[in-house]
């Protein structure tokens, strides 16, 4: 009953008043679903701004507001639970199997309903990790609906970044003597064939980065879900479906981030062509630079949209 009301509340009032706050959580149709969204902005005439969370499978909802609170007072910030998680998840299930064109798809039909929303020719896109691959998929795609994309440690060329991160890993386990890494390592295959070796992957790559390392149980069940999706979308290659993206784009990567390696977003920074791009650096952080350094990683976002 709760979404119905929801929904009905805001079909009554489709265009955001301008010059004021806007604070709204809320289901909308987005490719024959609902899909829940949080918007957050102190001027709705301010650029719009959508979040693209990453995973997949991972609402980043609950701490949003921590790496996004002073962009809402530039941007008309979008938070969004892509199909099948978060709230979105809640609210249904996908009709539709998972693929890496489902979910472009979806994203294509979220930014135009906030052109329509919010009266915008384009908007920004923001999109981190598996969300950084599919906000750089939209750009590659539909560069005409963006005024900007900004890739938050991507995915560029995964299977790669695997594959230097795994031999980076087994050089650390044998110079620290560490047998129990090495041999589980060893039972790693690229791409991942199940849970166990995405497990063995990502909990030694926390570890010997020294950052807090997942469950085994979380990995496996996120596995079984997710694997099929996550490998697809790391086949594709960036640096040869999108040597040119036709919108500003800037890219934001940590200095110790082995997971989307920070090599691979360096050299395709360096060869991609755009109309204009730039590179932001967080030599302290790993994966998670926008959480790890908020205010940093926000006033990085508004200089480049602001020179």
């Amino acid at each position: 009953m709760l979404r119905i009301i929801v929904l009905l509340l805001f079909s009554g009032c489709c265009i955001a008043a301008p010059g004021i706050p806007v604070k709204e959580d809320l289901a909308v149709r987005i490719g024959g679903i609902d899909q829940w969204i949080s918007i957050r902005g102190t001027n709705a005439d301010n650029p719009v701004l959508l979040f693209l969370h990453g995973g997949p499978g991972n609402s980043a909802m609950g701490y949003s507001d921590k790496f996004s609170d002073t962009l809402q007072k530039y941007f008309v910030v979008v938070q969004w639970d892509q199909r099948e998680s978060g709230k979105t998840r809640d609210l249904n299930v996908s009709d539709q199997p998972l693929s890496v064109a489902l979910m472009e798809s979806d994203v294509v039909g979220m930014i135009r309903y906030l052109q329509h929303r919010f009266s915008r020719e384009k908007i920004c896109l923001m999109g981190h990790s598996w969300g950084g691959f599919l906000g750089l998929k939209v750009a590659a795609d539909h560069a005409d609906l963006l005024e900007s994309y900004f890739a938050v440690c991507p995915m560029i060329d995964q299977l790669e970044s695997e594959r230097m991160s795994l031999q980076w890993m087994m050089g650390e386990a044998k110079g620290r003597h560490n047998e129990k890494a090495l041999q589980e390592l060893s039972e790693v295959r690229i791409p991942f064939q199940n849970g166990d070796q995405l497990f063995y992957h990502r909990n030694w790559l926390a570890r010997l980065s020294g950052n807090t390392f997942p469950s085994k149980e979380f990995v496996v069940t996120w596995a079984e879900k997710w694997l099929p999706l996550f490998n697809e979308a790391s086949a594709i290659n960036f640096f040869q479906i999108a040597p040119e993206i036709k919108c500003p784009v800037y890219f934001f990567v940590g200095g110790k981030d082995y997971q989307t390696h920070f090599a691979l977003t360096e050299k395709y920074f360096k060869t991609v062509k755009a109309p204009k791009k730039e590179i932001f650096w967080f030599e302290e952080s790993g994966h998670n630079l926008h959480v790890r350094e908020p205010r940093k990683f926000q006033q990085a976002v508004i200089d480049a949209r602001m020179n």
